[in-house]
């Protein structure tokens, strides 16, 4: 494998609750990427959950952490 993933939400969410096998798996990948949508249904998500300024925090840094896929 190359190193680099692209996620979809529903990974994100597992990786941002601590789950251990997406832990797992991302921890031998140098290069992480979130497509466009990916990054809009998160920021929604965020928004419309409770503790919205908490989760806007933490998913705003982990986004920062990630490269864009744009929608080409």
């Amino acid at each position: 494998m190359n190193g680099k993933i692209s996620l979809d939400t529903n990974i994100v969410i597992r990786l941002l609750k601590n789950d251990k096998a997406v832990i797992n798996l991302l921890s031998h990948k140098s290069m992480t990427y979130l497509p466009v949508p990916v990054i809009a249904e998160l920021l929604f998500a965020a928004q419309n959950l409770g503790r919205p300024k908490e989760n806007l925090k933490t998913y705003n840094e982990f986004i920062d952490t990630c490269s864009v896929l744009n929608i080409t």
